[in-house]
């Protein structure tokens, strides 16, 4: 018996019948995903602030993509087996996809939590929808008026938040974090090529693994050099979170969402993360807030309400 992905046709009513239910439901299942994703990511940035001072950043994106991958098997390894020969037909688009989603990103972001606040994080990472739009311009696609002002909007609220909950000092960590927007500003334009054929779960499955290989050798030389962690529920709970959560999970929401609805209107969703992020670790870290939170907050949910409504696919 056949068994359908995620990117499979519709078993009924004829492929005319699939290509409009998908089109009707396209929109608003790609915004929820875009912002399911958006959430638990959220949560990742808290995680990884906790894990700062117990699980060198090198050994923890190591062990997440690890339990990633094994939750992702179970649904994944015989598609992926079958998909072999097109695995190797787009290695280099996967390596690509992995390099810049799985390795970079995640490590950098590990690597920030050491200096910078949880809060401050989530706040650089909406520099990432921006660069989309950069990205876009560069491509010849023009953002369109409304996504222009709900972009504008949003990014204002992000820097109204931004001025009422830190300070103008630059920390090692906010480096860090530029990096890792751009690295996930580059994976996400990369997705719109991603080869349709290879299907969402293996694309999943494949990165994760090549992602995972990657900084293997950065991974035995922090053991060699820092040694282990101690496992406790203070560290392998916050590393099942991401490894299941922020990246099983999330990766295949932020990915389908980008497949139903594009780059652009997942982007404008993004912006709602810092608030996310400062929601979080004000109540799970007791990072100081401001008091032009609910304000910033208007602000960015409107723009990204504007913004998505008026975005391409």
């Amino acid at each position: 018996m056949a068994v359908t992905t995620d990117l499979d046709p519709v078993r009924t009513g004829g492929p005319g019948h699939a290509h409009r239910r998908v089109r009707r439901c396209a929109p608003g299942a790609g915004l929820l995903l875009a912002a399911t994703a958006t959430v638990v990511w959220s949560g990742s940035f808290v995680t990884s602030r906790a894990l700062h001072d117990s699980v060198p950043p090198v050994q923890a994106a190591f062990w997440r993509w690890i339990i990633a991958i094994v939750a992702v098997a179970p649904f994944a390894l015989r598609p992926t087996w079958r998909r072999r020969a097109l695995i190797r037909r787009h290695f280099g688009h996967l390596a690509a996809s992995s390099l810049l989603g799985v390795t970079l990103y995640n490590t950098l972001v590990n690597q920030a939590g050491l200096t910078t606040s949880a809060g401050t994080m989530g706040l650089i990472m909406a520099a990432a929808p921006v660069l989309l739009v950069v990205h876009e311009r560069l491509t010849g696609t023009r953002p369109g008026a409304r996504r222009a002002i709900g972009t504008a909007i949003a990014c204002g609220g992000v820097l109204l938040l931004a001025g009422g909950s830190r300070a103008v000092d630059v920390a090692a960590g906010d480096l860090w974090m530029c990096g890792a927007a751009v690295s996930f500003a580059a994976y996400s334009a990369l997705l719109r090529r991603r080869p349709g054929a290879i299907g969402g779960v293996v694309h999943l499955f494949t990165t994760f693994v090549l992602g995972a290989l990657m900084p293997a050798p950065a991974f035995g030389i922090s053991l060699a050099l820092q040694g282990g962690f101690t496992p406790s529920a203070g560290t392998v709970g916050p590393l099942v979170y991401v490894g299941v959560c922020s990246s099983a999970v999330a990766f295949f929401a932020w990915n389908r969402a980008i497949a139903l609805i594009g780059a652009a209107r997942a982007g404008v969703v993004y912006y709602v993360q810092p608030v996310c992020v400062a929601l979080l670790s004000f109540a799970l870290l007791g990072e100081t807030t401001g008091p032009m939170q609910l304000v910033s907050m208007v602000l960015i949910l409107g723009g990204v309400l504007l913004g998505a409504a008026g975005a391409p696919k």
